[in-house]
């Protein structure tokens, strides 16, 4: 890759890392992205300048991707990204035009996140065998992802200063570093007290001090990693035969708020959605499992 497009890629990353204040996470996968655009325009199709870039380069690429079956979604994203990086590079003037002014984006199904029962619920959450500090810890913590809807990424950043059992909240900063307060039921904080006071310290390394709420048997912090398959153990022992996702809790913890009648705004308050037309998908779920009650249990369904 020629030095001044590498220049271009780091500074792009670097104002969005400093200015947008995105989730490692997520500039992870804008860089990946043009990185990827940027190798197929200036090596593949043999250009030489971000200027000599037209739409149908842009859409040769998009076309590269759908090739490799990459789905609509994905390719989205893609979209999002080059568009980003352009729009950067003609307010920082390395070019002087936009490509992707016209180009549109693919149409996406919307498919329905998966969520667990109430039953499912309770059986995932009392697997963990609680006579091990790691069971004790493992119960905390899918209390506390069940109880607060948050992030398996949010889960695994939380520091001890972070969760208030006294108080009965825990703080949490999500996408951005956007901080928001979330209330914690009575299940999610007797767990959690009993993974302070008996569980913790045992896990402990008295060699390496870490505040993370959540450690591993070193003592470092849990990884996201290592949560997930955590998680996916224990569904496997529960006897849950439903596609997991990483999200699982969190869009089981929204539907059964909405179910029970939450009120949206406050379920997006405490899921830290921008804007409340992501939350409202949890709507749908609930109508959808509505629907499939009434044909299985109205005799003239």
């Amino acid at each position: 890759m020629k030095p001044d497009i590498a220049d271009a890629i780091e500074e792009y990353i670097h104002f969005l890392r400093v200015e947008r204040q995105l989730s490692e996470n997520t500039l992870q996968s804008y860089e990946r992205d043009i990185k990827d655009y940027t190798q197929n325009i200036f090596e593949t199709q043999q250009l030489e300048t971000f200027d000599q870039i037209e739409r149908f380069d842009i859409l040769q690429h998009l076309q590269a991707l759908k090739n490799k079956g990459i789905s609509a979604r994905t390719i989205s994203r893609h979209i999002s990204s080059i568009r980003s990086f352009h729009q950067f590079l003609l307010r920082e003037k390395r070019c002087n035009n936009d490509p992707t002014v016209h180009i549109d984006m693919p149409k996406i199904e919307q498919k329905l996140p998966k969520v667990l029962s109430i039953e499912e619920i309770d059986r995932l959450i009392a697997t963990p065998n609680i006579s091990k500090p790691q069971g004790v810890r493992d119960r905390a913590m899918l209390e506390l992802l069940y109880a607060t809807g948050m992030r398996v990424s949010e889960c695994i950043s939380l520091n001890l200063e972070d969760i208030h059992l006294t108080m009965g909240f825990v703080r949490v900063f999500g996408k951005g570093g956007k901080e928001r307060i979330i209330p914690l039921g009575s299940s999610a904080i007797e767990a959690c007290t009993n993974y302070l006071n008996t569980a913790r310290f045992q896990l402990e390394n008295p060699k390496l001090r870490t505040e993370a709420l959540f450690i591993n048997q070193r003592g470092k912090r849990l990884t996201r990693q290592g949560c997930w398959k955590l998680m996916k153990g224990y569904a496997q022992k529960a006897g849950i035969e439903k596609e997991l996702t990483p999200h699982i809790l969190r869009h089981s913890f929204a539907t059964h708020l909405i179910e029970n009648g939450a009120d949206l705004r406050a379920v997006q308050e405490m899921l830290g959605h921008a804007d409340i037309a992501t939350t409202q998908i949890y709507t749908h779920i609930s109508k959808t499992r509505l629907s499939e009650v009434y044909k299985q249990f109205h005799p003239r369904a």
